[in-house]
């Protein structure tokens, strides 16, 4: 498979599991579209034009050409400078590795993943919050993300990539997607009474399985065991947390339970203030879900060999 294709079907199978719907993926595609055309000359010469394709900033190929065939995945959470020496040491050792793909961003996705973001506004909505709420209240988060960014150095892995002539690429948002359908699939359909019965379903999914048997289960942060579940909301796509305030809002929102990969203390604080029962399912295993998910489709045409690296597990849901 080219990595191209890989990267091309990976974005459309996130567009597939996007919360927002078609709909709510279009309207993406337009403002970028509306902002590109919007800017002078020099502007859209350094414009990231694959956002006018790709309505996730935070997923890219960093490195490579499109046309390479790739048989070989290296794949992990993260990838940085010490992975990309790994991958170049098992080559020494006769593996042969295609690509690199990494979950979290890296280089230009870690750069602009902030913009991701705006889709949170569309989920909140689609829980009921009200969209002029939901939209001012994420502008402020949006802002304070951006402003983080600024001063990583988000090439350094890309760069060791290049310098190993590994091809690289990572699949952030489209994988959260994946792992935030499946999971609101099943509470949807399995509609849990009690938190006890949110832990039991997700304690039999292999990711979550394993991550238990590491000492890591899905764990009950705020609420009990027997505290009834109600209308459960799985909170795990859209870049990274949203704002701290937007708990009051669920809340108005009849929204009883959060289920999230990771919470932050002043989230945490907030969403206690407004009775919220919050479950953490885990932050790697979700993601290992997400990434799980993602590969089954990447390989359904085309087999492709899964070597597993920094605390990604492989397990296939495919017969």
């Amino acid at each position: 498979m080219k990595l191209g294709d890989i990267y091309k079907r990976a974005v459309e199978f996130g567009m597939q599991k996007d919360p927002r719907g078609k709909a709510g993926v279009k309207e993406e595609l337009l403002r970028a579209k509306k902002e590109y055309e919007n800017l002078n000359k020099k502007d859209k010469e350094v414009y990231d034009k694959e956002r006018l394709i790709n309505p996730y900033s935070d997923t890219r190929i960093l490195f490579g050409k499109k046309d390479i065939e790739v048989k070989t995945l290296l794949v992990g959470i993260d990838i940085e400078v010490g992975e990309v020496l790994l991958a170049d040491r098992l080559r020494e050792r006769g593996e042969k590795i295609d690509l690199l793909l990494a979950h979290h961003p890296e280089g230009t996705a870690l750069a602009g993943f902030f913009n991701v973001m705006y889709m949170q506004v569309d989920i909140l909505k689609g829980v009921g919050v009200p969209v002029n709420i939901a939209e001012s209240l994420m502008q402020e988060r949006i802002k304070e993300v951006e402003r983080k960014v600024l001063p990583a150095n988000h090439m350094r892995a890309v760069d060791a990539a290049r310098l190993m002539g590994i091809a690289f690429m990572n699949c952030h948002t489209p994988a959260d997607n994946c792992v935030a359908s499946y999971l609101q699939g099943l509470m949807d359909k399995k509609r849990p009474d009690t938190l006890a019965d949110i832990i039991d379903i997700l304690k039999v999914i292999p990711e979550y399985k394993e991550s238990t048997k590491q000492g890591l289960p899905p764990q009950i942060i705020r609420g009990h065991s027997s505290s009834k579940a109600g209308k459960v909301f799985v909170d795990m796509t859209g870049g990274t947390e949203g704002s701290k305030n937007i708990f009051s809002k669920l809340s108005n929102a009849g929204i009883s339970t959060l289920v999230c990969m990771h919470l932050g203390e002043q989230h945490f604080k907030k969403a206690s203030e407004e009775h919220l029962n919050v479950i953490i399912a885990g932050h790697i295993a979700s993601d290992n879900v997400g990434l799980n998910l993602m590969l089954d489709e990447l390989g359904k045409k085309e087999r492709l060999n899964i070597l597993s690296c920094s605390g990604f597990r492989c397990f296939s849901r495919r017969k």
